[in-house]
């Protein structure tokens, strides 16, 4: 079931864990920045370029893993992919700070971003207006994707699909 709440002019959906299909919510945090803050510089393509740490709570108990991408809807040529990191097993509720830019890190396996390489690529958008960056989270009831390392964001929602009991998301926001 979704229901909609209106608070301060703003509509937020709540999901529910009835028939209707619905997930239930995970709260996505970052030390770094607050949901809607600016990303610290050092997490941009303008410095260092490191992920920054990243946690979820509020996770359901049959939940087998998570996945991650980070994306930003505000790119000139549409939704633009940064991050792709998926079966991230069930005990792990963080990344920290500057996850390696490998294609596997023990169990976690990581794809490929729009800049083409493989792990986080920080925002880095043209001059102008802020754009907004979205980690989401999902907590899926299957232990791993079947896909190698490498995989497109593609290939993971094809393969997320069906599979997801919860998500969640922070946004942060990014300019020039």
């Amino acid at each position: 079931m979704r229901r909609f709440v209106t608070v301060m002019g703003l509509t937020i959906s709540l999901f529910s864990s009835g028939s209707g299909g619905g997930h239930l919510s995970i709260k996505v945090e970052s030390p770094a920045f607050g949901y809607g803050d600016f990303i610290p510089i050092k997490y941009t393509c303008d410095s260092l370029d490191i992920s920054p740490p990243i946690s979820w709570r509020n996770v359901p108990e049959n939940a087998k893993s998570f996945v991650i991408i980070m994306d930003d809807p505000d790119a000139p040529i549409g939704t633009f992919t940064h991050w792709v990191v998926y079966d991230i097993p069930a005990d792990r509720t963080s990344l920290p700070e500057d996850f390696p830019k490998e294609k596997q890190v023990g169990e976690i396996k990581q794809g490929v971003n729009d800049f083409r390489r493989i792990g986080y690529g920080g925002p880095c958008p043209p001059p102008g207006k802020p754009h907004r960056y979205f980690f989401k989270v999902y907590a899926l009831d299957i232990d791993s994707l079947g896909l190698p390392p490498g995989a497109t964001r593609r290939q993971v929602e094809e393969k997320i699909n069906g599979h997801i009991i919860a998500k969640g998301e922070l946004m942060g926001r990014y300019g020039r």
